[in-house]
């Protein structure tokens, strides 16, 4: 399967020039809003049975990016969240463990040792997260020093200004930047901050371009806005990485982050993933949530399945 690299490759005339990238993303079919936001609602209206159901919630244990984005963040916090994605549950070893932990550049050796030998990836945002209003120099030192630190993933920010302002051309190039100095160090996930681009149309046109940029992952939100991922909003994105693999044979993974809380809302997006990008997508090299309290409510779900009953309040940490 062609990569990500090769996707700068497969668009060459495209990103030739401002006017030529400007073309291209406002060539792309407009968005029926009313149409997308029908169908979103009417897929989170499908009835999971008790087996989907207990599947349904292992794999999105499995798919958590398990967060901690806070000014207040220390070591002890960063160690604690750690040892929780590795093992979610202490009363049940066959609860998967999350994906990665995902945490501040100076967390990331923190985060490494403390998930040494688990298989729990480290994520770092960078590309000063949140509002990615930085010069470019500055952005690469903060993506090089996460890598350095030992992050596997890199989640960048675009500049949204930039991208509103009608400055594709930029925005282009940074990411494709921040992608070259990730190599074959760090998968990056590229945030779109979808709540401040507006209208749909301006979300399908970013999905398009971080894709074409060089993204591995393409992500709703920081999490720290108003409006984060919707279920709308993340079926607009499926539905680019499927048209976009159909293009060019490159796979690129999604990412909704930011509200989402509780089992009956990720099962939502999961049937989303299923029904519209397709099951190749069911797995969390290719789907993620980004998340800080969605896990406990999993856990609690999945108890409530194993045993008839809920657990007292202490079951599960709070994070």
């Amino acid at each position: 399967m062609p990569t990500t690299a090769s996707a700068a490759h497969a668009f060459a005339d495209v990103t030739t020039s401002e006017s030529t990238l400007r073309r291209f993303l406002h060539g792309l079919p407009g968005v029926d809003a009313v149409g997308l936001e029908a169908r979103a609602a009417s897929l989170g209206t499908r009835s999971i049975k008790t087996t989907a159901k207990a599947y349904a919630i292992d794999l999105a244990i499995s798919m958590i990016d398990l967060t901690t984005l806070e000014g207040a963040d220390t070591p002890g916090k960063v160690r604690a969240l750690a040892a929780k994605a590795v093992n979610p549950d202490p009363t049940d070893r066959t609860t998967p463990t999350t994906a990665a932990v995902c945490v501040y550049p100076d967390m990331v050796t923190t985060a490494k040792a403390a998930l040494a030998g688990s298989g729990v990836k480290v994520a770092s945002v960078a590309t000063a997260f949140p509002a990615g209003r930085a010069a470019l120099p500055v952005k690469l030192a903060d993506t090089a020093d996460a890598i350095a630190a030992g992050a596997d993933e890199i989640d960048m920010v675009i500049d949204r200004g930039a991208f509103l302002a009608g400055r594709y051309l930029e925005v282009y190039e940074q990411i494709a930047a921040i992608k070259a100095e990730c190599g074959d160090r760090a998968r990056l996930k590229v945030i779109f901050e979808t709540g401040e681009l507006s209208t749909y149309d301006n979300i399908r046109r970013a999905s398009w371009l971080g894709m074409i940029a060089g993204a591995d992952f393409i992500k709703t939100s920081t999490g720290k806005v108003a409006v984060n991922a919707t279920p709308a909003n993340t079926l607009l994105m499926l539905e680019a990485v499927r048209d976009f693999r159909a293009q060019t044979g490159i796979q690129i993974g999604v990412k909704p982050a930011g509200g989402i809380r509780n089992t009956k809302e990720a099962i939502k997006f999961l049937v989303l993933v299923n029904e519209t990008a397709g099951a190749d997508w069911l797995d969390n090299h290719w789907f993620r949530f980004g998340a800080s309290s969605l896990l406990n409510d999993l856990l609690m779900q999945r108890q409530k399945l194993a045993t008839g009953h809920y657990s007292g309040p202490d079951y599960v940490t709070v994070d």
